[in-house]
C-alpha cells in the first residue's frame, strides 16, 4: 500500500500545480473526485452491515467470557466517548474550513430537498425499509442499520446454530473489503481532481484550511495519547507511556507503512503476553480493542465532519454534531484495521445525517492518506494501553515483569512471532497487585 500513498502525494502535489496554473481547466475535473466519492457510497451499505453484524456477534463472544470482557468493552466504549468529546472541542475551536463557502447555494438547495417537508414521525418511519434487501438497494444508510442490528440480534439468539451464518458474513466482510481495496487505488485519481477543483476555485485559502485540520488532527492525537492515554496508564497502572510506545516502536513503523492497524495485530498480543498480561486478557482485550476502541477514529471522523460542514458554509448545530459522530462511531466497529474504511464510514454517517454534505468528503480525500497513520497509530496506543490496565484491574498482570521487560533486561525475541502464530506465554511470576 506504500505504493498507493506516494501516488496520492504525487497526485495531491499535480492537483494543487494544477490548480494555480490553469484554474479554468482545473474546475472542471471535479467529476474526477465526485466519480470516487461515488464509487465509495457504493460500498457503504454492504461495509456497515457486516460490520455491525459482526460487531454484534463480538460483542456477545466476549460477555460470555466474564469479567474481562465486559470490563473491556465498558472501558472501549467509555475512551471512545472522550475521544469523540475531545474532537468536539479541538473542532469548535479550530473552525476548520470557515470561509471556504464551497458552492453554498448548492449545498442549502441540497439540503432543503433532503429535509423539506419532513417530520420526525416521516424520518422514522423512512428508517424501515420495504425489505430486508430494499435497504441495500436503496442506499438508505439509516435503513441497512436497522436491518444489520436485527440480523445480529437475531444471529445472537441462534446460537450455536448461528454461526455458520456467521462464518458467511465474515467471508462477504472479507469481500466487501477485497472491493474496497481495490476502489482505494483510484485515490490519486480522485485526489487529484477534488484538490485541482477546489484550488482551482479557492486558492491558498483551501491549501491553508486543509493544512489546519490535518495539524490539529495530528496535535489532537499526539495530546490524547501522552496526556489523556498517558495520565490513565500511570494512575491504572504505574507504567509510563514514553517506555510502553518505545516497547512498541517496530509496530507503529508497520502501521505507518501499511496504513492500517490490523497488520500489528499478531505482534501486539505477543508482546502484550511478553510484557506479563496473561494469554487470556491479551487473547480477548486485543482483537476486541480492534473492534470497539477507535479513538482515533473517533477524533478523526469529528473534526472532518467539522471542516467538511464549515468548508461548504453549513455549519452542524451541537446537536446535529453528536447524533452524527454517535452514528459514526457505532457504524465504524470493525472496520478500524481496514485501509479506507474510514473515508467510508465519514461518507456513510454524512449520507444518513446531511447528504448536502457528502459530496465534500471528495475535498478530505486530498488529506485522508496523510491522516490515516495518525488515527490507525492511535487507536493500536489505545489498544495497547487498554491491554495492560485491564490486565492490571483483574490481577493478570505481572507488573515486575513488565518493569524489566520495559527498561531492557529482558527484550523481545523477534523469532517468536510471526503472521500465523504467537509467542508462549512468559514464565509465570508472582502478580504483583493492583
Amino acid at each position: 500500500m506504500h505504493y498507493l500513498y506516494l501516488a496520492v502525494i504525487a497526485a495531491v502535489v499535480l492537483g494543487v500545480i494544477v490548480g494555480f496554473a490553469a484554474p479554468g481547466f482545473a474546475k472542471g475535473l471535479a467529476p474526477l473526485g465526485t466519480g470516487f466519492v461515488n464509487l465509495i457510497k457504493m460500498m457503504i451499505s454492504p461495509i456497515i452491515f457486516c460490520t455491525i453484524v459482526l460487531g454484534i456477534g463480538s460483542v456477545a463472544k466476549a460477555a460470555k467470557v466474564g469479567k474481562v470482557g465486559l470490563l473491556a468493552i465498558g472501558y472501549f466504549l467509555a475512551m471512545s466517548t472522550i475521544a469523540l468529546v475531545i474532537g468536539l472541542v479541538v473542532g469548535n475551536l479550530l473552525h476548520p474550513g470557515s470561509g471556504l463557502h464551497l458552492n453554498p447555494a448548492d449545498a442549502a438547495k441540497a439540503h432543503q430537498q433532503a429535509t423539506g417537508g419532513e417530520g420526525s414521525t416521516d424520518f422514522l418511519l423512512g428508517i424501515i425499509p420495504e425489505s430486508l434487501l430494499s435497504a441495500f438497494t436503496e442506499g438508505s444508510v439509516l435503513q441497512t442499520l436497522l436491518v444489520a442490528l436485527l440480523a445480529g440480534f437475531a444471529l445472537q439468539k441462534l446460537g450455536p446454530a448461528g454461526k455458520p451464518v456467521l462464518r458467511g458474513i465474515e467471508h462477504i466482510q472479507k469481500l466487501v473489503f477485497r472491493i474496497l481495496s481495490m476502489i482505494m487505488w483510484a485515490a490519486p485519481v480522485g485526489a487529484f481532481g477534488a484538490i485541482a477543483a477546489v484550488v482551482g476555485a479557492t486558492g491558498w485559502s483551501a491549501l491553508r484550511s486543509l493544512l489546519v485540520v490535518m495539524l490539529g488532527f495530528y496535535i489532537t492525537c499526539v495530546l490524547f495519547v501522552f496526556v489523556v492515554l498517558g495520565a490513565i496508564l500511570w494512575f491504572g497502572a504505574r507504567i509510563s507511556v514514553f517506555s510502553l510506545m518505545r516497547y512498541l516502536a517496530r509496530e507503529f513503523l508497520l502501521i505507518v507503512s501499511t496504513s492500517s492497524s490490523e497488520s500489528a495485530l499478531p505482534r501486539l498480543i505477543a508482546k502484550m503476553q511478553h510484557l506479563g498480561v496473561s494469554r487470556s486478557v491479551a487473547g480477548i482485550t486485543v482483537p476486541t480493542g480492534y473492534s470497539f476502541n477507535l479513538d482515533g477514529t473517533a477524533i478523526y471522523l469529528t473534526m472532518a465532519t467539522l471542516f467538511i460542514a464549515s468548508a461548504q458554509g453549513s455549519p452542524l448545530s451541537i446537536g446535529e454534531q453528536i447524533s452524527l459522530l454517535v452514528f459514526m462511531v457505532i457504524a465504524s466497529k470493525g472496520a478500524a484495521g481496514v485501509s479506507g474504511a474510514g473515508i467510508a464510514t465519514l461518507a456513510g454517517g454524512l449520507q444518513s445525517h446531511r447528504p448536502d454534505l457528502v459530496g465534500g468528503v471528495g475535498f478530505i480525500l486530498g488529506i485522508d492518506r496523510f491522516m490515516s497513520e495518525a488515527r490507525a497509530v492511535t487507536n493500536f496506543a489505545g489498544n495497547a494501553v487498554a491491554t495492560v490496565l485491564i490486565g492490571n484491574w483483574t490481577k493478570e498482570f505481572d507488573r515486575e515483569r513488565a518493569h524489566l521487560v520495559l527498561s531492557g533486561q529482558e527484550p523481545f525475541n523477534e523469532t517468536m512471532v510471526d503472521d500465523e502464530s504467537t509467542p508462549e506465554p512468559a514464565p509465570e511470576r508472582e502478580k504483583v497487585p493492583a
